[in-house]
């Protein structure tokens, strides 16, 4: 038995070697192909880089080079002139506008305009507490006007000098507001001399009063009546 067991060990061993043999062979076979590819493949030789053709495009972008031209103007002309002008024109009109704003501010206050700037600034005064002073400036400040505007002399002289003299020639613009000074003056000369007290619309009254005789005196309203008459 144990022959015969070696004989069957024998013969299986021989035919496994036999398998392999026939196996290796053909891999051999199949792979042999492949390497002798790769191996022609390998071998092939390069081109050189001056065998190599230039693109058709740059021979044709080479052809197309044209001189360089000169650059283009940005402003015409014509625009730069105008706007030259405009801004020549803009400043002869602002320095005329600014001569007369000037003319305007340095021109001096004619005697009337003087008088009521002065009446406007009295009203700081229009309070029980300073009827006094409040008279007192008022009275000067319509007499320092008559002064100026009329060659009268008023303010060196009583309300009852001042009131004769101006009968003295009846067709002067004085002689028609007569009577409104003659009250005028009086109610501020009982202020100032005599302590008399003044309310509110008291002082008011006075203050309308010598307003309406500046206003009603002055150059522009007597021509507007001379006007009128005409």
């Amino acid at each position: 038995m144990s022959k015969r067991a070696s004989q069957v060990c024998a013969a299986a061993a021989a035919g496994l070697i036999a398998m392999t043999s026939a196996a290796k062979a053909q891999s051999t076979v199949a792979i042999a192909p492949r390497l002798a590819q790769a191996q022609a493949q390998t071998s092939t030789p390069t081109p050189a880089l001056s065998q190599v053709p230039y693109p058709a495009s740059d021979n044709a972008s080479a052809d197309d080079i044209r001189d360089i031209r000169g650059p283009k103007a940005i402003f015409p002309l014509a625009l730069v002139l105008v706007l030259l002008a405009g801004a020549a024109l803009l400043a002869v009109g602002g320095f005329i506008l600014w001569q007369r704003r000037r003319r305007r501010k340095s021109r001096a206050l004619r005697y009337f305009e003087i008088a009521l700037q002065r009446l406007v600034k009295l009203r700081e005064l229009m309070h029980p507490a300073s009827v006094r002073e409040f008279s007192s400036a008022i009275s000067d400040t319509v007499r320092r006007y008559i002064e100026a505007g009329f060659a009268v002399t008023a303010t060196h002289q009583t309300t009852e000098e001042f009131l004769h003299d101006i009968l003295k020639d009846a067709n002067t613009p004085l002689a028609q507001h007569r009577p409104l000074l003659d009250e005028f003056l009086r109610q501020c000369d009982l202020a100032k001399f005599a302590g008399m007290s003044l309310s509110m619309d008291n002082m008011e009254s006075l203050y309308r009063s010598a307003h309406s005789f500046i206003v009603g005196t002055s150059p522009a309203q007597l021509e507007a009546e001379a006007r009128s008459s005409a």
